[in-house]
């Protein structure tokens, strides 16, 4: 099968051609518009790379008329482009596996259901905790256990950002859709597979480098709070010079799963290109919840809710 990569030059692009590269496929062009991709090398060296997405438009439609067409369109572009260049790949006849978030909100994927029945093509996201062994057994020990109360989960997870960060698109949340879905998605959407529908969403505290709230499933009650602030990783780790911390504790016992990432980017291709990949359906629940914490107003922090959430709010770099 032909690839075609958009976004070469980011940070999870790597393990799309990786994966691309392991399931014995071909990358046959790409486009980023920074030509800091030298890492091309380790993988393809022979693809065609363009930093002008015009000229990779044309060369992709070149292929195809010489017979040897792109099959997939592999999405690693910034969170505000992914809806366009899923059409861009849908249009030109490949299917398309796009990372999360998928979509910034629940209309778009309405719309690119529409592009799937005209095209016949169909759009894969890429959901890899899914696929992680720790997570199925939980999605099956919840399923096969029999209780008359939710669970109670918290959740935590702290990933350190410099300045840098709100000079980039991710900082904007107009293109990343901010905190809670630019580093939250994939804990939303695992949790929506663990335990099911989402029946309250309510907003504690949203601020330019972290959000914290309450979620509701079916089957659980769940406090999150996420972070990109040094500052709010446990005192006793910031001492030996950690800046990330991440915590699942369900019923009071953590949640181990840390291990067996490095090969899921290649589990998910392998299950798309046999059929069984994540699509629109799949991707819904979580760009309905990162869209409804978005969108509604934090209503403060009540009580004792989260010990991390309630430490001094950093100053936005830009502000004066």
């Amino acid at each position: 099968m032909n690839f075609a990569l958009i976004g070469i030059a980011g940070y999870i692009a790597p393990r799309h051609m990786k994966a691309i590269k392991d399931t014995n496929n071909n990358l046959v062009a790409a486009v980023d518009r920074f030509d800091s991709v030298g890492i091309i090398d380790s993988y393809f060296p022979e693809a065609d790379f363009f930093t002008e997405f015009e000229r990779f438009d044309r060369h992709v439609d070149k292929l195809k008329r010489k017979g040897n067409p792109v099959n997939y369109v592999s999405i690693c572009s910034p969170n505000y482009l992914h809806d366009s260049h899923i059409r861009f790949g849908l249009k030109n006849n490949a299917d398309v596996i796009c990372e999360k978030p998928l979509v910034l909100n629940p209309w778009n994927i309405d719309s690119l259901a529409e592009f799937e029945k005209e095209t016949g093509k169909k759009v894969y996201n890429i959901l890899q905790l899914r696929l992680h062994p720790s997570i199925i057994a939980l999605k099956e020990k919840v399923a096969n256990t029999q209780r008359d109360t939710k669970y109670d989960l918290d959740l935590t997870y702290i990933t350190s950002r410099g300045n840098w960060y709100y000079t980039s698109w991710k900082g904007d949340s107009s293109k990343s859709g901010g905190i809670a879905t630019n580093i939250g998605v994939h804990f939303y959407d695992m949790l929506g597979f663990i335990f099911g529908k989402v029946e309250k969403n309510i907003v504690h505290l949203h601020t330019h480098d972290r959000a914290a709230g309450f979620l509701e499933f079916e089957k659980a009650r769940v406090r999150w709070f996420l972070s990109i602030n040094s500052e709010t990783v446990p005192e006793e780790l910031r001492a030996k010079g950690k800046k990330t911390y991440r915590s699942i504790l369900l019923e009071g016992e953590e949640i181990e799963f840390s291990d067996g990432f490095t090969e899921l980017h290649t589990e998910s291709y392998k299950h798309i290109l046999a059929g069984n990949g994540f699509g629109l359906d799949q991707a819904r629940s979580s760009i309905q919840i990162v869209h409804d914490i978005r969108t509604q107003q934090p209503i403060g922090l009540k009580g004792d809710y989260h010990p991390f959430a309630k430490l001094p709010l950093a100053k936005h770099p830009f502000e004066n």
